[in-house]
Order: C-alpha cells, then structure tokens, then sequence
C-alpha cells in the first residue's frame, strides 16, 4: 500500500471515531450543552476565519495592471523581435 492510501485509511479511521465519540456524547452525556456550544463556536471561528483571511488577501493584494498597459508591453515586446530578427536577417545576407 503506498503512503497516500494508508494516510487515507488512516483519515477515515480517525473520521469515524471521531463521528462516534460526538454522537456518543451528544446524546448519552450530560455535557451536549457544552458540546453543542464549542461546536457553534469552531465552526464560526472556522467560517470568519477563512472570510477574514480572504478580505485581508483582497486588500493587501496589488490590483492588476490595466488591459491597455500589458497590450502596450506586449506591442514593444513584438517590436523589439521584429528588429532583432530584421538584423539576424541582414546580418546573415551574402554580402554582394
């Protein structure tokens, strides 16, 4: 079995036990209360997390160039190959 499959079985096997110790604890305790409120906090703690991770990368993020800007880069790009290649040309012609 590679190590990928039996990181997976082993996701699966700690999944389940987990599934199992909530369900059990959920219903057969006395501390669902506390369960249930430690479950609702992870879970917005997880969700605002992620929103407020995603609102920082959006504002500390550079915006793109302009369209125009990179079609501009790109013309000089071309331009520049056009002459390189006109000299490699003339360069390379049997002088007369």
């Amino acid at each position: 079995m590679s190590r990928d499959q039996v990181i997976g079985w082993l996701l699966v096997l700690v999944s389940a036990v987990i599934i199992v110790a909530y369900t059990w604890l959920m219903f057969f305790t006395n501390h669902w209360e506390v369960l249930a409120k430690l479950t609702l906090v992870i879970a917005v703690f997880g969700v605002f997390g992620i929103l407020g991770w995603i609102g920082y990368t959006l504002a500390t993020t550079p915006p793109p160039k302009p369209i125009e800007e990179i079609e501009k880069e790109i013309e000089e790009e071309l331009k520049k190959l056009e002459e390189s290649q006109r000299k490699e040309q003339a360069s390379s012609e049997p002088k007369q």
